[in-house]
């Protein structure tokens, strides 16, 4: 990561710390009190419009959570007996084959 992307970075940390609402014009502020002067004022208004809306706290904390729900068919609701036997299949054949590759006795570090 370049100098510019982290001192806009710090400075959204920053902002974001204090519960102030993330703008061009304040990290650009924040950036020049720190005294970085090399920092191209692309970066601080990617990082603005990037991060407009956004609670930093909470994408902070939710870094690692793995997403969230599994997207719905764009069917709209599975009707009874319909796509959930098909999946129940192949998430059955996907477990034989973990177990046959388990059963030749080879592993990853033998």
């Amino acid at each position: 990561m370049s100098n510019a992307e982290l001192a806009v970075s710090y400075a959204a940390l920053i902002l974001a710390d204090d519960s102030v609402d993330i703008t061009t014009d304040k990290l650009t502020t924040l950036i020049k009190a720190a005294g970085i002067e090399d920092i191209e004022p692309i970066w601080a208004s990617l990082f603005a419009k990037a991060l407009e809306g956004k609670d930093v706290k909470d994408l902070l904390l939710n870094v690692g959570s793995g997403g969230g729900a599994a997207a719905a068919p764009s069917g709209g609701a599975a009707t009874a007996g319909g796509a959930a036997p098909a999946e129940e299949k192949a998430e059955e054949k996907e477990e034989e084959k973990e177990e046959s590759d388990e059963d030749m006795g080879f592993g990853l570090f033998d």
